[in-house]
């Protein structure tokens, strides 16, 4: 009988623990008083956060990635000619955060970052590159092992002068980067030669895709499926759906998450899609501060079901909650996360009146809290 008790009391705190993820916040540490990166404790049942542990002493880690055995986290330091990337021990029961190295990221302002067990590859986007870096056996970083240069502009003077590399994005397969250009108008996809002897060969160019000029495209998202992904263009709100059938890319529709009647500036940021891939959300910042829900359909294409305020200002970054059930956009410039639910079958979002206050919040990333 007791031990039968104790199988209970055992099996009942591994459910509680499964309610429980750590919440990973980048901000700018630039804007307001931030300590940096920001590690949450978020409750899958209630929808509140925690806090747990910050960083100390980081530069404008804006963006985050975590190593896929939950042990390593490295972050952008985007501080214009002086940029960094950095890597740090990760300590997912504490929250903790350590420093390990930075290297020179190899082109002014990163703003993206993705990792796998052999690299960190980093979106420079004021200088026009990405740069490959190798983990040693400790988790650091290298320097840097390839850099590409992108070239050309766009009709946008402004904005479209010279080349800006918005996003580096793994194929489902992991045998491909995607690369969007807000500068170009156009989507470099390079052959990953992920265990090449020649540093300077990791990433090859193997296809570009243009899209409409003067749309700036910033980022992207594979469906599910994997036989779709989705561009959202930054300077004019332009949504693009392409199929993606053995490594072919084809347009089958160019939509918008500006409505009609809008006349403000706009700002596209951030797009995602729920893991059934019934469902699309993409983030509007300028004048409109949305967030856009999209229903999409079995040939890849979608339609507008929903568009909802973001409760804040400067909508950048959105993550789903690990089960779904909510949806947490962080809004940069009203320094606040705000914590939507989410209906699972409709795809609707709805206000719970929680957030989490703090300074310059862009990135959220959710990981096991062990």
């Amino acid at each position: 009988m007791k031990i039968t008790r104790l199988l209970i009391l055992l099996g009942c705190i591994s459910l509680h623990a499964q309610d429980n993820y750590n919440l990973i916040i980048g901000t700018y540490t630039n804007a307001c008083e931030s300590e940096g990166i920001y590690v949450y404790d978020f409750n899958t049942k209630t929808g509140e956060a925690t806090l747990k542990s910050s960083s100390q002493g980081v530069i404008n880690p804006s963006y985050v990635t975590v190593s896929a055995d939950n042990k390593f986290l490295y972050s952008v330091n985007e501080n214009g000619e002086e940029s960094t990337v950095s890597a740090f021990n990760y300590m997912a029961s504490s929250g903790k955060i350590e420093f390990i190295n930075k290297k020179d990221s190899k082109g002014a302002d990163p703003c993206y970052i993705i990792n796998d067990d052999k690299h960190v590859i980093v979106a420079n986007y004021t200088g026009g590159t990405i740069a490959v870096f190798a983990k040693d056996k400790h988790g650091g970083l290298t320097k840097a092992k390839q850099v590409v240069k992108h070239s050309g502009s766009s009709i946008n003077k402004d904005r479209q002068e010279g080349p800006h590399v918005h996003m580096v994005y793994f194929s489902p397969d992991k045998n491909y980067i995607f690369a969007n250009d807000l500068g170009t108008d156009k989507i470099s996809v390079y052959k990953y030669n992920k265990n090449a002897t020649d540093g300077s060969k990791v990433l090859t160019l193997a296809d570009t895709v243009e899209v409409k000029k003067g749309s700036g495209p910033r980022h992207l998202v594979f469906s599910p499926n994997n036989v779709f992904f989705y561009v959202l263009q930054e300077l004019d709100g332009t949504l693009t759906a392409f199929s993606y059938v053995k490594g072919k890319i084809e347009k089958i529709q160019e939509s918008t998450i500006v409505t009609p009647y809008f006349t403000g500036q706009t700002g596209a940021a951030d797009i995602h899609i729920s893991h059934d891939g019934k469902f699309l959300y993409a983030t509007n910042r300028g004048d409109a501060n949305t967030i856009s829900v999209f229903r999409v359909h079995a040939n890849g294409k979608v339609n507008l079901v929903q568009q909802a305020t973001t409760e804040g200002i400067g909508p950048r970054n959105f993550t789903f909650g690990p089960k779904e059930d909510y949806l947490l956009v962080a809004n940069q410039i009203s320094n606040d996360v705000i914590i939507f639910k989410r209906d699972r079958t409709t795809g609707m979002l709805t206000d719970t009146e929680k957030c989490i206050e703090l300074c310059s919040p862009v990135c959220l990333v959710f990981t096991a809290a062990k």
